[in-house]
């Protein structure tokens, strides 16, 4: 029996190891011979198949039964590929071909996996380091206004920028760092993104409602900033230093990266500094109080299995930051500075600002002091045949405005917000061609109001949560992608007393002792709820030209200044009074498009019409005579409204790089939005109320660019550039209440030159030179708040408001070791 029992035995494994041909291999890219991870192997009239782990390795069984087996590789950003498989060979050597550039581009921002721009129906750009790098802006924002048709910025001075798509920002924008959603009282005017501009490898803005991936508060879309990472994996130590200098407010920006990374781990830590003074422009001067100092400085360190890998990050931002007024004196029209304070201040016998403050970079008493910390972790790693995106991080960030010249060390606002981000989301393995991924994210918030003497939102608490599910499925030219998600937000915040001091007349916060305060926030506590949806479609009509529709319903919750705000943003020198009857924003967006990429041209073309439900806008007050309602230094007040609301419009690019002409290419962009207060007492009123504030006009950004190969050893590279920056008349306005004024149109004309120096036989440092607005012409956007920081009905020159930056010549040395 036991003869027979082994014979048997023998004979099943003998069957069993002839029925599978084990073969192993890598995946590499054909031209860098890099592994590429994570890439998906199919063995094709089967439904086995498998994925690369993190060092492009593989391993694979093929069926014994199987005729002549033939594997296909796919990998997003590489032309797919087949491979025979041998009986008599058990390892294989894969290489991939990159696809061409404009083909090759990848988002990995609203979606599950890394996704082919041209196989996503949401509109989406990216936008590289090397275009970042070539913007020679102020900040990070800004940069990317440059790259993306449709991004706007809402601009207090140079450094201060709030990212606007298709007409909506604030906290309809949600903007990304690494993955982490970045929580820093986003709803203020007077601060920018609390991030390292010197450290983006690149960027990737979704331009429509995201809701679906994120939840609340990407309503418009999203900007997501993704720091760089060292991924080279050869044991070799690599940095880069940067280093500009502006000319127009004496900017000078440094910023320092060391990277490695061998086959396991990765370490890499960054920092900069940057300095700035008050711009200038030909009908201000030098605009006071718009100078800066920022550092930042974090660190990273990750390892990578077999199977995935773990990323730990920290970051610390700090920002001292200029808190223009526009005070001035009435007939010179020169600068002028707050020294008192309440009834003692009369903002018309200001003494003026003198030439030696103005063109100091040691910034005013009166200033802000924003801090932002991180420490997150980004993890994946593949389970069986599917895989898992973990992310866990903690922010805080800490927000002093310094507005009392009598008592300069004393804080008019002072708020520190604890923020906790969770995610998780499961990739299951693809099914007859779909993708499945579920996922949950969301945050727990702390607010807390410190020692100061203006308190415009109150302390609260904050639970969100979403869980969602997204597909994709795939077949032939088809793409077809969408998912459903369902968010929960919970709001609360206790009794709020303040009192006043008599001795300096100012508030502060009572505390447990209330006998004689004045309660400035009853308790609240409020749930909010909404469903996100979206569905869409692309269609590869060729390998040029792809067709893409899709349509999302967006959800939002009312922020907290919207919902409980009664006080004083001294910063932004505005009274702000919420709504707690308001309800969430639902949003219905439709987008339709085509792009085709060819040898020598390519274009694109978006079209856009989103209609939302219970829009949040602001208006001004004013009292029974029309008058806008000001309060002590010039504050205005502006009081939270809802209504419908629909906004339209479109995005057009167009390319032209010939190939008989190496490295040269002429840039179009083109945008144009419309936006409606669908409001029945407002419709075809007009700019007096029919039309929402803070639309941008028609824009259209053209550059020629030519890149020379110059065949010199030392220089092999020189790069010229020119560029028009046209932005029309702005006569659709929201006249209201005196909420806005007409914006004549102007055009920037600006223009630069660069050039690749080798410094050893492997390395080239960038130097460019660039000169923007080179007419210095001056103008006004009707996106900057320093517009409307006027306090006089007549001025004697006929202007008002302040300024934009007039020229600025900019000098950048990148230099990679």
């Amino acid at each position: 029996m036991k003869i027979i029992f082994y014979t048997l035995f023998l004979l099943l494994s003998i069957h069993a190891v002839a029925q599978h041909h084990l073969i192993t291999g890598m995946i590499k890219d054909a031209e860098t011979r890099q592994a590429l991870p994570f890439c998906s192997i199919g063995i094709l009239k089967t439904k086995t198949g498998g994925n690369s782990d993190s060092y492009g390795k593989f391993k694979l069984e093929i069926p014994a039964e199987l005729n002549n087996p033939e594997l296909i590789i796919t990998c997003i950003g590489y032309k797919t590929d087949t491979l025979k498989i041998f009986s008599a060979k058990n390892e294989y050597l894969i290489l991939l071909k990159p696809l061409p550039e404009k083909l090759n581009e990848v988002v990995v921002t609203g979606v599950s996996k890394a996704t082919l721009i041209r196989e996503n129906p949401i509109p989406v750009i990216n936008v590289s380091v090397k275009n970042i790098d070539r913007a020679n802006e102020s900040n990070i924002i800004d940069a990317l206004v440059k790259n993306v048709p449709g991004l706007n910025a809402v601009k207090t001075g140079p450094n201060i920028s709030k990212p606007f798509i298709r007409g909506l920002g604030y906290n309809r924008v949600l903007t990304l760092y690494d993955g982490i959603r970045q929580e820093g009282q986003q709803w203020g005017d007077e601060h920018g993104i609390e991030v390292d501009a010197y450290n983006m490898q690149r960027a990737e803005v979704i331009k429509g409602p995201a809701s679906l991936q994120y939840g609340s508060d990407a309503l418009a879309g999203v900007v997501s900033l993704i720091p760089y990472i060292p991924n080279e994996k050869d044991s070799v130590w690599r940095g880069r230093f940067l280093s500009e200098y502006q000319g127009n407010n004496g900017l000078v920006g440094n910023g320092l990266r060391l990277g490695y990374s061998n086959v396991h781990w990765l370490f890499a830590v960054r920092g900069n500094y940057r300095i700035a003074r008050n711009y200038t422009n030909s009908i201000d001067g030098k605009v006071y109080n718009t100078g800066f100092e920022e550092k930042n400085a974090s660190a990273l360190i990750g390892y990578t299995s077999e199977k995935g890998y773990t990323h730990l990050n920290v970051t610390a931002y700090d920002d001292l930051q200029g808190i223009p007024d526009g005070s001035r004196d009435s007939l010179t029209r020169k600068f002028t500075k707050q020294i008192y304070e309440g009834t003692n201040d009369n903002v018309k016998s200001r003494p003026v600002v003198s030439d030696a403050a103005l063109n100091s970079y040691k910034l005013s008493p009166l200033h802000q002091h924003i801090q932002h910390y991180r420490v997150y972790t980004n993890n994946h790693y593949q389970i069986g045949k599917g895989d898992l995106d973990g992310v866990l991080g903690f922010q805080q960030n800490i927000r002093r405005e310094y507005d009392h010249p009598t008592d300069p060390k004393q804080a008019g606002m002072y708020v520190r917000l604890n923020t906790i981000n969770y995610g998780l989301r499961y990739n299951a393995p693809v099914f007859f061609n779909i993708e499945v991924s579920v996922g949950i994210n969301g945050m727990y918030q702390n607010n807390k109001n410190k020692s100061a003497t203006d308190f415009p939102v109150p302390d609260y608490k904050l639970m969100d949560a979403g869980a969602y599910l997204y597909a994709k499925w795939k077949y032939r030219n088809w793409t077809v992608s969408g998912g459903i998600r369902y968010d929960v937000r919970n709001l609360s915040g206790d009794n709020f007393y303040i009192s006043n001091n008599a001795t300096n007349g100012f508030n502060y916060e009572s505390g447990s002792d209330v006998a004689g305060a004045v309660l400035q926030f009853p308790a609240f506590k409020k749930t909010f709820s909404g469903v996100s949806s979206s569905i869409g479609s692309t269609y590869q009509v060729s390998d040029e030209i792809s067709l893409k529709a899709n349509v999302a319903r967006g959800y939002r919750a009312p922020s907290i200044t919207e919902f409980a705000s009664n006080g004083l943003d001294p910063g932004a020198h505005i009274v702000y009074l919420g709504n707690r009857n308001f309800v969430p924003e639902f949003s219905l967006q439709e987008d339709m498009g085509v792009s085709g990429v060819f040898k020598d041209i390519s274009a694109s073309v978006s079209l856009f019409n989103n209609n939302i439900q219970h829009y949040i806008y602001l208006s001004q007050s004013v009292d029974e005579n029309g008058r806008p309602i000001v309060v002590s230094q010039g504050n205005k007040t502006f009081q939270y409204q809802q209504a419908s609301a629909q906004l339209y419009g479109l995005e057009a690019a167009f390319d032209l790089h010939p190939g008989f002409i190496k490295g040269f290419d002429f840039n179009n962009n083109f945008s144009l939005v419309y936006g409606f207060n669908r409001k029945q007492q407002y419709i075809v009123e007009g700019i007096n109320g029919e039309y929402l504030p803070l639309i941008p006009p028609m824009k259209l950004l053209s550059t020629i660019s030519y890149d020379i190969k110059t065949n010199l050893e030392k220089l092999p590279t020189v790069s010229i550039k020119a560029e028009m920056d046209y932005n029309a008349s702005q006569n659709r306005y929201l006249a209201l209440y005196r909420t806005e004024t007409p914006t004549p149109g102007y055009a920037l004309f600006n223009a630069g030159i660069s050039a690749e120096i080798r410094y050893t036989k492997k390395q080239t440092l960038q130097l460019q030179l660039q000169v923007n607005n080179i007419f210095d012409l001056a103008y006004q956007s009707n996106l900057s708040r320093l517009k409307y920081f006027e306090y006089y009905n007549q001025s004697a020159d006929g202007r008002y408001g302040m300024y934009s930056m007039g020229r600025n010549s900019c000098v950048k040395l990148i230099l990679p070791f």
